[in-house]
C-alpha cells in the first residue's frame, strides 16, 4: 500500500487543530513505515525496532508543534526517526551510526515524497552561519557526523573539554535564534 503524504500532512494538521481521533488515526497509520524503516536497518534486533517505533512516535507526539505544515509531512517524520536510529547507535556503542547520512535519498522510504536534500543542508547552514564558527564545526563534527568528542577534538585539532564547551554554547546560542525567531 502506497502511503500518500498529503493524506497524513491532513491527520497532522487536524491533530494539530484539537482533533484527537486524527491524531490517534495518525499515529496508527505511521507504524507500518516506521516498522519498515526500522526493520531494514537492524534486521534481527526486533526488540529495537519496536522500542525505536515506540520512542518515534513519543517523538512525533511530543514535537507536533515544530512540525512546518509548508513542508512535507513524510520529510519531517523520517528526521525524527533517523535522529531515534542514530540516538540508539549511539547508545548501544555501535559506530555505524556516522553513516545514517541526512542527505541520502536511498535512505528514505519510497512511500513518501520528500523535500529536496538541500533544503535541509541550507537549513542548517543558515542556522549554523549564525553561530561562531567553532560552535558551528563542533555541532556538525557530534550531531550531524555522529564523532565522539574524542574523535571531534582530534579532527578539529582541539580539545575534548573544548569540544563540550562550544557544544554546550553552540546549542544554547541556536536555541536562542530559535526562540527569538518564533517570537
Amino acid at each position: 500500500m502506497r502511503h500518500d503524504d498529503d493524506r497524513l500532512r491532513a491527520l497532522m494538521l487536524a491533530g494539530l487543530a484539537g482533533d484527537g481521533a486524527a491524531h490517534a488515526a495518525l499515529l496508527r497509520a505511521l507504524l507500518p513505515p516506521l516498522r519498515g524503516f526500522f526493520r531494514r536497518r537492524l534486521s534481527g534486533r526486533e526488540d529495537d525496532v519496536e522500542d525505536l517505533l515506540q520512542e518515534t512516535l513519543i517523538a512525533v507526539h511530543q514535537r507536533r508543534a515544530t512540525y512546518d505544515p509548508s513542508r512535507p509531512f513524510g520529510a519531517w517524520l523520517f528526521a525524527i526517526a533517523r535522529y531515534k536510529l542514530v540516538d540508539n547507535y549511539r547508545r548501544n556503542g555501535r559506530t555505524s551510526a556516522r553513516h545514517v547520512a541526512l542527505d541520502d535519498r536511498d535512505e528514505l522510504p519510497d512511500e513518501f515524497a520528500f523535500a529536496e536534500a538541500s533544503d535541509a543542508r541550507s537549513d542548517l547552514d543558515r542556522l549554523f552561519g549564525d553561530i561562531p564558527e567553532k560552535q558551528a564545526a563542533v555541532l556538525r563534527a557530534t550531531r550531524i557526523d555522529g564523532l565522539s568528542t574524542a574523535e571531534a577534538a582530534e579532527r578539529l585539532g582541539i580539545g575534548e573539554s573544548d569540544v563540550k564547551v562550544s557544544a554546550h554554547r553552540g546549542f544554547k546560542a541556536l536555541a536562542d535564534r530559535v526562540r527569538d525567531s518564533l517570537r
